[in-house]
């Protein structure tokens, strides 16, 4: 049953409520790769939304379940429809760690590219940013940006892989995070067991018949590769004093790119492409000991 909650408690509730805390418990799966009916401690599991964020959860790391993953082949994807906007988890703006982002109107239009992470057994059970109960056995999704509830297709870039998700959940609030898919849509499109993968994500319009649905984006042999944009500049001299820092400190290939941003001109500051994700994160964190921002992620 939806409580009412202080704003204070509600405001922390809607925002962290997913990517952040513990699970209920390990949750096994059935041959059909739903969880299997909860016993009588479960039937009590009750997610306090009063409590502090780092006492919430039962457990303070993220798992999967024991065993084999189960045939996610055997679960149909969701089919898009038109819903009513969430009560919650739409507050436009919001501000999460001292970053503040916007959510959309709509899906339609979305097309972006990046890493996606997901989770799974911490949150099972627990309450998404809408107040829904996330299931990781179900092919969903968390947004900083997305309409809640909205719907997206995820594909694997290095695989082709793909899945269709419902966007119930904010965040990932980790930095040069995309997206965080539920366990059963990262084991559907490859990115289960590394934990990371590179993904395109096309918001999807549900009054658009089937066969106006975007289709999977083709999937050459040239892998994709990762970026760490530095800055944007619309002065050429600010854009090479920051690429000649970068030089000096020994990054490399560092690119200066011309590009077209609302009818301007800028000048976008690059370091890449980078060998896979882990490397990423450890560029960036040396990026910022310098002093400059921190690097937005680009997948090209």
């Amino acid at each position: 049953m939806r409580r009412m909650l202080a704003p204070a408690l509600l405001l922390a509730a809607l925002l962290l409520a997913a990517c952040s805390g513990g699970r209920t418990r390990p949750a096994h799966a059935g041959w059909h790769g739903r969880a299997a009916a909860p016993d009588a401690s479960e039937k009590r599991f009750h997610d306090d939304l009063s409590r502090p964020q780092s006492s919430r959860y039962r457990d303070g790391s993220d798992s999967v379940p024991d065993g084999p993953p189960p045939d996610i082949s055997q679960l149909p994807e969701p089919v898009p429809r038109v819903e009513p906007r969430s009560l919650y988890g739409n507050k436009s703006p919001y501000t999460v760690l001292g970053k503040t982002y916007r959510v959309l109107p709509t899906a339609r239009g979305y097309d972006e590219r990046g890493i996606a992470s997901f989770y799974g057994n911490k949150f099972h059970g627990y309450k998404t940013s809408s107040l829904e109960n996330y299931d990781m056995y179900a092919f969903s999704a968390a947004s900083k940006t997305l309409p809640l509830p909205s719907y997206a297709r995820v594909t694997n870039l290095q695989n082709g892989k793909s899945v269709i998700v419902r966007v119930n959940d904010r965040g990932p609030f980790v930095a040069g995070r995309l997206i965080d898919l539920s366990y059963a849509a990262a084991v559907k499109i490859g990115i289960w067991p590394k934990g990371t993968g590179l993904v395109e994500v096309r918001g999807i319009d549900p009054r658009q018949s089937s066969a106006e649905l975007p289709p999977p984006p083709v999937v050459t042999a040239r892998p994709p590769g990762i970026y760490l944009q530095v800055g944007a500049f619309s002065d050429i001299d600010n854009a090479e004093r920051v690429a000649s820092r970068l030089r000096d400190a020994h990054f490399a290939p560092v690119q200066v790119i011309e590009a077209q941003v609302n009818g301007h001109r800028v000048r976008r500051v690059r370091v890449g492409p980078l060998n896979d994700v882990e490397s990423a994160d450890r560029v960036s964190v040396r990026i910022e000991q310098m002093g400059l921002p921190r690097p937005q992620v680009a997948v090209d």
